[in-house]
């Protein structure tokens, strides 16, 4: 019953040999075997691997990122997808918002896309005289911002209230987002054709940054195959709720953390912050995402309570895309991914149990 979250045990595992307690290892696994959890954390569980299920229909050998988008859901964060175009990330978002039920929207960023085409606008009602708010395409529970980074920073910068606050302000009258409120955006790599990066403060929005890549030679024909006669995202059946969503959350916040784990991740951070190829290291705000990603790892994992190797799992994805790296990285020739794993070495691993 719990088959997709046992390959997520494998996967993270695998990810993480080297530093993993390999007893606590095999406890976990019993975990996950055992069910042992809260009748409220299994409900979570299975319905994360509900929504799995689902999204596989159309994500063909994507199982990674699925998962990924999936706990940044439940940490309450927003997701930016960085890829070449036509590798399935609109699919993703449309799946999801299906297998979710939820209702979505979907705004093609272009440099003519103005502020008031994502917040909404007021208009004179020529009958009763009033002003009328027009609601713009962020008001939904899903909003996919398609290629962000084609659009003008004045246009990526009515996306900041929404995303972080929940809510747009629109001639001094505030207008609530639905509950649960997502956003998915996606961006071309920078470089390509009319693209410019976004700032630091619209990239520190998004929990996390992930990218889709190129489907294996076997997933690709596999999707040829399953795209022969049909349209995939027409088989992704609704599981679960808003409501659902909405108490899921609640479950991942009340995951228990240890004063080592809190103090493992503030460390994790100060070592961004004091490297020398890092000009801008880990924002607070990156730290309480980080938080939230290792909780919601933990509960996939089948635990009610956090270990470092969830803060490992998803440091890279969470940290990276905040970084600001400084011309003594470039010139050595060092990846983002390499300095982050010399950050993560240069901090002791703490041995945490419940």
């Amino acid at each position: 019953m719990l088959e997709i979250l046992l390959h997520l045990w494998y996967n993270i595992n695998a990810m993480c040999t080297n530093i993993a307690d390999i007893k606590e290892i095999y406890k976990t696994k019993e975990k996950i075997m055992n069910n042992s959890l809260t009748e409220e954390q299994v409900k979570v569980l299975n319905m994360s691997q509900s929504v799995i299920n689902e999204v596989r229909k159309v994500i063909i050998g994507k199982d990674e990122i699925i998962i990924k988008v999936l706990l940044s859901i439940l940490a309450g964060g927003h997701i930016l997808i960085e890829d070449i175009p036509g590798v399935g990330k609109t699919t993703l978002a449309v799946a999801l918002s299906k297998a979710l039920s939820l209702d979505y929207k979907r705004l093609q960023f272009t440099p003519d896309v103005l502020p008031t085409d994502v917040t909404g606008f007021t208009i004179l009602n020529k009958e009763t005289h009033k002003f009328e708010y027009k609601q713009g395409a962020a008001l939904t529970n899903l909003f996919l911002a398609d290629e962000i980074n084609r659009t003008s920073s004045k246009t990526q910068s009515a996306l900041l209230e929404v995303m972080e606050e929940g809510k747009v302000t629109v001639d001094g009258v505030t207008h609530k987002m639905p509950d649960p409120y997502i956003v998915i955006a996606t961006q071309n790599p920078v470089g390509s054709i009319g693209t410019q990066m976004l700032p630091e403060s619209q990239m520190d929005r998004f929990i996390v940054r992930l990218t889709m890549g190129y489907p294996s030679l076997e997933n690709e024909v596999a999707m040829l195959k399953s795209k022969q006669n049909l349209v995939p995202v027409d088989n992704v059946r609704p599981v679960v709720s808003a409501e659902d969503i909405i108490q899921a959350r609640k479950v991942v916040e009340n995951i228990y953390v240890s004063d080592q784990v809190f103090q493992y991740i503030a460390m994790l951070a100060n070592a961004t912050r004091n490297n020398e190829y890092i000009k801008l290291g880990l924002s607070p705000r990156g730290t309480i995402a980080l938080l939230r990603m290792t909780k919601a790892t933990a509960l996939l994992k089948g635990r009610d309570y956090v270990i470092p190797d969830d803060v490992i799992y998803s440091f890279k994805d969470v940290v990276l895309h905040r970084l600001v790296f400084n011309s003594k990285a470039k010139i050595n020739g060092f990846t983002g991914e390499q300095i982050l794993k010399g950050v993560i070495s240069s901090v002791q691993v703490p041995r945490v149990s419940k």
